[in-house]
């Protein structure tokens, strides 16, 4: 049974496509498009899953969208009724928006798949899942688990913003529901928005400002009473109950009503170009203990309600590593699997295998030792003369190598004198993190690589952390963790063995000073709080990747390198070998691997192009 599953029109627009319960093929629209978070309807990316699995989009059995629009449209009616006459303003754009285009979303549908030759005369059967039980089966279906308890967080789907399900076999049952408005997703948005970050995309740079909070000031149990008194209630489920009045979300244009949060926290909101002082970083921190008490209560909660062995979790607030490493700490369950595409971008997987294994009633078989996202590599490849094309075009000078083997010894020792290595191969990763597919590599040894990926490549926030990439089998050398983390989902800390102490005024130190203080033998993947967001490489997903890693270990005695997303600030993460190129030689990396082919950056023809990344990418 051929199943392709779509998320659309909101943010990270993507499309996944499912073979008798076989994940064949998922990618976001971003990736396609090059307009990061893409909402649009995922066209490229639809086109590449049949193409990928050789189908015409009439052999389709179904086409499943992720959510259920008309029960939105009535969350949206009853929310605004709720709070009428405040909103106005919000409900007049967003009501011919709905109207024109989301009340008649099976229209829109159909009209975008007719452009990819779909015939409506053969009626395939077209269906709407919920949004958070589309989280929950892109979750509890590939996982090797044959039955576990289910978590879903984020902003908010219909009217659910989190869910604990039951997993049974192809069955899954929703237990218990938390509902709009209130909502840890959007709390932990209106955070990024009040600190200064993009909604929707900047969560991850407020969990990677929260460890620059000093945990022993005072301001640190002030804010999170502030924010425990005033803002939201936390339930010993997990649950939370948020202030309205403090919040703008539910019927305004903004998060939060600023004029308010100022008042309660001392100091105005922050704006993105703003420097990041103590407050902003005790803020954060104060945020994300929330945040992590309530995920961990919830975590309880699935356990009281299920008595299941394991957990699996999507939604946004997955995403948190930090929270995810807390949680696994906390031993309530055996394992956990947590889907490594757990926005909405994971919503397509998850329609297409709820329709697979509900709707149709298709059994699930578990057969796999891990888990069924073969790595999550579920994108797109590429072909060798794909590569020399875009040489060509570029007139690129490149060396290619016959031996893989002799080539990854070749990188290994390009990034041990110190280089920043652009890698890309075989199939790109589906989900926001980069994988060893398409990512930006150097040494975790160079106290300096932090400060030139982040200044130099990324052109970000000079704060923001890189995560490491160690041999699977290695891991427990060089971290507090012994299991699997192949999806860079967990933080843990740094072995005590490998830390360097900190001065006595440490805690007296400016962010800054912080940052660049030497805190272990792999300074460019150790956060400030000794953590770091632990990728483990396993040969049977990716055995490229994991020779490079075995031969950077033969050079340096390390198995352990920097990954980062290959893209600049703002940039969605690259595609082809032609994203490729142009990142090369937009940004102070060195040199570039595809494939079979190695490019120096000292050899490459001028670059003339008058284009400006800053210009052409929003930045996030």
């Amino acid at each position: 049974m051929k199943i392709l599953g779509i998320s659309a029109f909101y943010h990270d627009s993507a499309a996944a496509l499912v073979d008798h319960g076989e994940i064949i093929a998922a990618a976001q629209e971003e990736r396609f498009t090059r307009k990061k978070h893409d909402p649009g309807f995922p066209s490229n990316a639809v086109a590449f899953c049949l193409e990928y699995g050789g189908l015409s989009i009439n052999e389709l059995d179904a086409i499943v969208f992720y959510d259920k629009p008309l029960l939105k449209f009535e969350r949206l009616l009853e929310t605004y009724y709720a709070f009428a006459p405040k909103g106005i303003r919000s409900f007049l754009t967003a009501m011919p928006v709905w109207i024109k285009e989301k009340m008649f979303l099976k229209r829109l549908i159909n009209e975008e798949l007719v452009k990819l030759g779909y015939d409506k005369n053969r009626k395939v059967k077209l269906l709407f899942p919920e949004h958070h039980l589309s989280h929950a089966a892109s979750a509890y279906y590939p996982s090797q688990f044959e039955k576990s308890a289910i978590l879903t967080v984020d902003g908010v789907g219909e009217w659910a913003t989190a869910s604990i399900c039951m997993g049974n076999g192809k069955d899954i049952s929703i237990l218990k529901e938390l509902r709009f408005p209130h909502s840890l997703g959007l709390l932990y948005s209106a955070f990024t928005y009040f600190l200064g970050f993009r909604v929707n995309s900047g969560e991850y740079k407020l969990m990677g400002l929260a460890p620059y909070g000093n945990p022993s000031s005072p301001d640190i149990q002030k804010y999170e009473q502030i924010i425990l008194n005033e803002l939201i209630e936390l339930k010993e489920d997990g649950s939370v109950w948020l202030n309205q009045e403090y919040f703008d979300y539910a019927t305004g244009l903004k998060m939060v009503n600023e004029h308010k949060w100022e008042a309660l926290f001392g100091f105005i909101a922050r704006k993105p170009d703003d420097a990041l002082e103590s407050m902003h970083c005790n803020l954060g921190l104060a945020i994300q203990n929330i945040t992590e008490e309530a995920v961990i209560r919830m975590a309880r909660e699935a356990k009281r309600l299920t008595g299941a062995e394991y957990l699996c979790m999507a939604g946004g607030v997955a995403l948190n590593c930090v929270s995810n490493g807390k949680l696994q700490k906390a031993n309530l369950f055996k394992d956990i699997f947590i889907q490594p595409a757990a926005g909405d971008a994971g919503g397509a997987l998850g329609a297409a295998l709820a329709a697979n294994h509900i709707y149709f009633g298709n059994d699930r078989k578990v057969t796999w030792k891990a888990d069924a996202m073969r790595g999550s590599y579920l994108g797109p490849t590429f072909s060798e003369l794909e590569v020399i094309l875009t040489a060509k075009k570029y007139k690129a000078v490149y060396t290619q190598y016959n031996d893989f083997k002799e080539l990854s010894r070749e990188a290994a020792r390009l990034l041990a004198v110190g280089n920043v290595v652009g890698w890309i191969q075989g199939r790109m990763e589906f989900g926001p993190r980069a994988l060893g597919g398409r990512s930006i590599l150097g040494d975790p040894r160079n106290a300096e690589m932090q400060k030139k990926l982040n200044l130099k490549i990324k052109y970000r926030e000079s704060f923001r952390p890189f995560a490491p990439s160690v041999l699977a089998e290695e891991c427990s050398s060089y971290f507090e963790y012994a299991g699997n983390s192949p999806y860079m989902l967990l933080v843990h800390p740094v072995a005590k063995q490998r830390r360097k102490p900190v001065p006595a005024n440490y805690d007296a130190m400016d962010l800054r000073e912080k940052l660049y203080f030497q805190r272990s033998d792999l300074p460019s993947v150790t956060h400030i709080d000794y953590s770091a967001r632990i990728q483990t490489v396993h040969k049977e997903t990716n055995p490229r990747y994991y020779e490079l890693i075995s031969s950077f270990k033969e050079l340096t005695g390390y198995a352990v390198i920097v990954n980062t997303s290959f893209n600049v600030r703002g940039e969605p993460i690259v595609c082809t070998p032609n994203d490729a190129y142009r990142c090369f030689m937009r940004t102070e990396m060195d040199y570039l691997v595809i494939g079979d082919f190695i490019f120096d950056k000292k050899q490459q023809p001028e670059w003339l192009e008058k284009d400006n990344w800053k210009e052409e990418f929003v930045l996030d």
